[in-house]
């Protein structure tokens, strides 16, 4: 009887902290929102609505967004604004910049992976890491390293694709592409070898997966709203992260010591080519703020923003040309034109030494199709801003102190009244004209 009685009690008191939850979160979604206030964007749903649209979200609010181009889904304690309008983008981007942050909730989501890194932070610490960055990868050094290692790494990939080719055996060109730029970023990024490409190092295929299963985990946190229960119980996704997370601080503290280490071997004169030999001797001029979380966090954050952008782009590059045999057609006739090279050429270290930037720049129509590529299928679909204070966006819908605004990319890319009725055709000719112009603008710039 005790036990019955146990049993009853424990069950009771689920069901009253279930629904004592359940009755919060409906008092903090639905209270203070103006939802019948047409100055404000209409509202769709909850945020939970997203939940169950998690396997085809993007073309969910794509759908949402023809008929309604800013529009609000609503959860605890402010509103997510989604809007496909291009003059709201500017205004949260470039016009009112200053009136608009990552916002608490996006920093907590990215901090445990990307720590204070530029994808993560506000204010001084990302206008620091935004100046640094751009003045060093402006360095003709870094820029040369970096051509460098992408042509090497490019001839690898065009041997194992030929072996494949020649074998007449399937693989996966998305996982070749993602092992192809975390080789590149990484020998630019630490200056050493991953080889996930090869598949022969054992570490780069742990830090690998570690890191690919972090960025899914992390990215899950912004539809999931109860990953901070996840967190503290340890499970799920979110128990995931831990483990990978540890992999990959692991891996690359200890390639930042001994970077260290060898720079403290080498002559002054040395040329520190990779950018963590470059920030590194930045972090002697402030070491205290620059220590070694600091640069884990720096160099973490460009090998995001270098390595699954690259290898998505380039695997839907693909896939486009696959589906347009005209558009392919076009682009290989261009390249032996520029390159000046035959049909036949077995020469692939030479024909790749050929791609210089001076060649690119008469590559008008190849980067039109990557252009176009881009439109359909960016490699950031979504992103957000929070706004610091109450606002109202140029489309005249107001916006409320810690509401966020999302602009949805891969929705802006598919709407007829920015593109016209033929808007989901991938059309790389729409693009002409302002390569053209690009390239006029770049040489009258340089004087080349």
């Amino acid at each position: 009887m005790e036990i019955l009685t146990s049993v009853v009690i424990t069950v009771v008191t689920t069901i009253f902290v279930v629904l004592s939850f359940a009755i919060y979160l409906t008092i903090r979604i639905f209270t203070g929102k103006s939802r019948n206030d047409k100055s404000y964007a209409p509202v769709h749903a909850t945020v939970f609505d997203l939940l169950f649209h998690s396997d085809d979200l993007y073309d969910y609010e794509t759908e949402i967004a023809r008929e309604k181009p800013t529009y609000r889904f609503l959860s605890p304690g402010q509103s997510e604004i989604l809007t496909a309008d291009p003059r709201n983008v500017e205004h949260i981007l470039k016009t009112s910049f200053d009136k608009y942050s990552k916002g608490h909730s996006s920093r907590e989501n990215l901090t445990d992976l990307l720590g204070h890194g530029i994808f993560a932070v506000d204010g001084d610490k990302w206008k620091q890491q935004r100046k640094l960055a751009s003045f060093e990868f402006s360095t003709r050094v870094l820029r040369d390293f970096s051509c460098s290692v992408f042509r090497k790494n490019a001839s690898k990939l065009v041997g194992f694709v030929t072996e494949f080719a020649l074998s007449g055996k399937a693989f996966d060109v998305q996982d070749m592409l993602m092992r192809f730029t975390l080789d590149a970023i990484f020998k630019v990024g630490f200056g050493v070898e991953l080889k996930c490409l090869d598949g022969f190092s054992k570490e780069g295929e742990e830090f690998m997966e570690a890191f690919d299963e972090s960025n899914v985990a992390t990215s899950s946190r912004f539809i999931d709203p109860l990953w901070k229960l996840k967190w503290f119980l340890n499970i799920g996704s979110q128990s995931k992260l831990k483990k990978s997370i540890a992999t990959i601080d692991t891996f690359v503290y200890s390639l930042i010591t001994t970077k260290r280490k060898d720079l403290a071997k080498e002559q002054n004169t040395a040329v520190r080519e990779d950018i963590l030999s470059r920030f590194l001797v930045e972090s002697e001029k402030d070491p205290e703020n620059m220590n070694d979380k600091y640069l884990r966090d720096i160099i973490l954050n460009f090998m995001i923003a270098g390595k699954d952008t690259t290898a998505a782009s380039l695997s839907w590059f693909l896939y486009m040309l696959c589906k347009n045999p005209l558009v392919q057609e076009n682009i290989v006739r261009e390249i032996r034109d520029v390159t000046s090279t035959h049909e036949k050429t077995t020469d692939v270290d030479g024909f790749i030494e050929s791609i210089t930037e001076e060649a690119l720049d008469q590559m008008q129509y190849l980067h039109a199709a990557l252009s176009e590529t881009l439109r359909l299928y960016p490699p950031v679909p979504v992103d957000m801003r929070c706004a610091e204070i109450d606002d109202v966006l140029p489309d005249g819908y107001r916006v409320r102190k810690g509401d966020n605004v999302y602009y949805i990319a891969y929705a802006m890319g598919r709407m007829t009244y920015i593109w016209g009725q033929d808007a989901e055709e991938f059309k790389p000719e729409r693009w002409l004209k302002l390569v053209q112009e690009s390239v006029l603008a770049k040489i009258s710039h340089t004087g080349k």
